[in-house]
């Protein structure tokens, strides 16, 4: 075999290499099965259920969640909004002792305001499937209190759907990604809402996350 051949032949390879490198592209390369089992944790269960099962409509799914909001980078709250954001949550838990439904609903509320702020999507369906692909493990707390707020559930759900959702509200204020079950770091705020969280689990306030 001659050299320019040799050459030819590698340069066609690197060719078709740089070819498949660019059409998977970093976002596409993770779309697959198992990549988004991994990636969307209980939310692809849910998904997956919603469809009776069907992994290949389930899968579509959510990588055109992928798709649509996997390059999203969410707005920095400033200072002040921050500060704001988590005296309006320990608000939620202190209210929570004399009007639990008034406490979801604001609780809903907040959550929607924050991640709107944050510049992820307004519309319901939008916003969740944005949060998903991002906030997947702490997205069902969202979810519980959204429930509740129209009124599902008693109180205690009410209570457990609040204290699931804080960790979606601390991801939210912070810029602490939970995408592949990353927590925000434990014990924020911790100063600032250990007496309401123990009203709302019954447990002393240690300043750790509840």
């Amino acid at each position: 075999m001659s050299t320019v051949l040799i050459i030819v032949l590698i340069v066609v390879v690197v060719i078709a290499v740089a070819a498949a490198v660019v059409f998977l592209g970093p976002g596409r390369g993770r779309v697959g099965g198992g990549n988004l089992k991994r990636r969307f944790g209980p939310e692809y269960e849910r998904v997956l259920t919603r469809h009776d099962g069907d992994t290949k409509a389930a899968e579509h799914e959510l990588a055109e969640r992928v798709k649509r909001h996997g390059d999203f980078r969410p707005r920095p709250l400033s200072p002040e909004r921050h500060e704001t954001y988590v005296a309006q949550w320990a608000g939620v838990q202190e209210q929570f002792v004399d009007s639990p439904q008034k406490a979801v609903a604001q609780a809903d509320r907040l959550l929607a305001a924050v991640a709107a702020e944050r510049g992820y999507p307004e519309s319901e369906r939008e916003q969740f499937d944005a949060l998903s692909v991002h906030h997947a493990t702490h997205l069902d707390g969202f979810r519980r209190v959204r429930h509740a707020a129209r009124g599902e559930g008693g109180t205690e759900q009410m209570r457990e759907a609040i204290v699931e959702a804080r960790a979606l509200f601390e991801a939210l204020v912070t810029d602490r990604g939970t995408e592949n079950g990353t927590r925000p770091h434990e014990g924020e705020h911790g100063d600032k809402h250990g007496s309401h969280r123990s009203r709302l689990t019954g447990r002393p306030a240690k300043g750790s996350g509840v």
